[in-house]
């Protein structure tokens, strides 16, 4: 009798432990998946920066080509981070939003223009992006 309490206690024990420990898995990767789309959102608002300050001409040795180019690179970085830890739904506004930053970069526009054409992906990315992470 005392053996069939024990191994009901260590089972009921086991089973406690599992659930912590999925638990915490599921914590840290939700944490991860945040870090990541903060990165992104990070990078993105670079970008956003870096098309407001375009210049109407500019040449690959310019300044403001060498600020441009790491912040194109590093938004296409993070945009494959996203891809590759967060929810799938969350894939498709992701890459629409970094193909709009990357098209307002290396385009030229307005300043008025650049906030009127990212306003509609970067929402629908921020919308996506908030359902996902709860």
């Amino acid at each position: 009798m005392t053996y069939l309490t024990q191994r009901t206690a260590q089972r009921a024990a086991d089973r406690a432990e599992q659930q912590r420990r999925a638990a915490a898995l599921t914590e840290e990767r939700r944490a991860e998946q945040i870090r990541t789309v903060l990165e992104f959102i990070r990078f993105a608002l670079e970008a956003e920066g870096v098309a407001h300050a375009r210049p109407p001409r500019w040449e690959v040795d310019d300044d403001w080509y060498r600020t441009a180019r790491p912040a194109v690179d590093g938004l296409r970085i993070a945009e494959h981070g996203v891809q590759l830890l967060c929810a799938p739904g969350l894939h498709v506004p992701v890459t629409a939003y970094a193909r709009a930053l990357n098209q307002v970069v290396w385009q030229e526009h307005s300043e008025a223009s650049v906030s009127e054409y990212l306003e509609p992906v970067k929402a629908e990315f921020l919308a996506v992006a908030r359902l996902s992470l709860t």
